[in-house]
């Protein structure tokens, strides 16, 4: 388990919930810091910034950090959005697997007080700017009261199973949450690429028809990464982890072989691969 350092008293309670729910999913996975670089394609010191507070994770590494810890991304992505509304007013882009911009110095104001929504410099005008603000603000608070719900439901959950688990015998371990690789750092395939009756085979699978797209996994998935990284585009480890590098080596091999972009391996991609 991770001695964690406290998150800073001047977060938002929101973004504070967030950060506390990923910060177990990490210590449940089992993977550290470097290993869970390697399976979500953000950088090892970037799960160091979002985990410490100091950046807001972007909406796919949480997606994908859910995904690795076996739960259901919704109730994790519902509090991620109530976080990136009052974290200092950004907006964040969270369709690419980049670094974070980074933060703009504070400006010599009072900090705002934590609350729902602060009030705008203006008062609105018109009706019709009343009943926008008025229902933005109830839109933030339902959001805000639906999360509140399901953490307080969680909390509940997770303490009964621990006083269930005080009954029991003390040398017996939590189950983890998912199955945590070996803590060697070398890859779980390896690729031995030959050319057999004109076609290439990396001899993991035979496959030549195999659906594969985001969030599949398996001796496919591992046999695709060693052919595209024969055709000379890197798709991150040998790991049989069809994440966010795979897919994008995926839709650069397709632009280079004249297939449609969609990021998956079908039949057709399968063909250009082994041809």
């Amino acid at each position: 388990m991770s001695r964690w350092k406290a998150l800073s008293t001047e977060l938002d309670p929101r973004v504070r919930q967030l950060l506390t729910q990923l910060r177990r999913l990490k210590d449940h996975s089992g993977l550290s810091m470097r290993q869970l670089a390697a399976k979500t394609g953000y950088s090892e010191k970037s799960w160091e910034r979002y985990l410490g507070g100091r950046s807001l994770p972007p909406r796919e590494a949480v997606e994908a950090l859910a995904r690795i810890g076996g739960v259901d991304p919704v109730r994790l992505l519902a509090l991620h959005e109530v976080a990136a509304d009052t974290w200092g007013g950004r907006h964040l882009d969270a369709t690419a697997p980049q670094e974070p911009a980074p933060e703009p110095p504070p400006e010599p104001v009072p900090a705002p007080t934590v609350g729902p929504a602060a009030r705008p410099e203006t008062e609105p005008e018109t009706e019709t700017e009343w009943v926008t603000a008025a229902g933005r603000s109830l839109r933030v608070a339902l959001v805000a009261g639906a999360v509140a719900l399901v953490l307080a439901l969680s909390s509940a959950a997770l303490l009964v199973m621990r006083l269930d688990g005080d009954n029991s015998e003390p040398a017996a371990a939590p189950p983890a949450v998912s199955t945590a690789p070996a803590p060697s750092s070398a890859p779980a395939y390896t690729c031995r690429v030959e050319r057999t009756d004109g076609l290439w085979y990396a001899g993991i699978s035979r496959t030549r028809d195999t659906e594969l797209g985001y969030g599949a996994a398996g001796p496919e998935v591992a046999e695709a990464q060693c052919l595209l990284r024969r055709a000379g585009i890197s798709p991150g480890g040998i790991d049989g982890m069809f994440g966010p590098l795979t897919q994008r080596a995926v839709k650069a091999f397709q632009t280079g072989a004249g297939l449609a972009v969609d990021g998956t391996v079908g039949p057709d991609t399968w063909k250009a691969l082994r041809g």
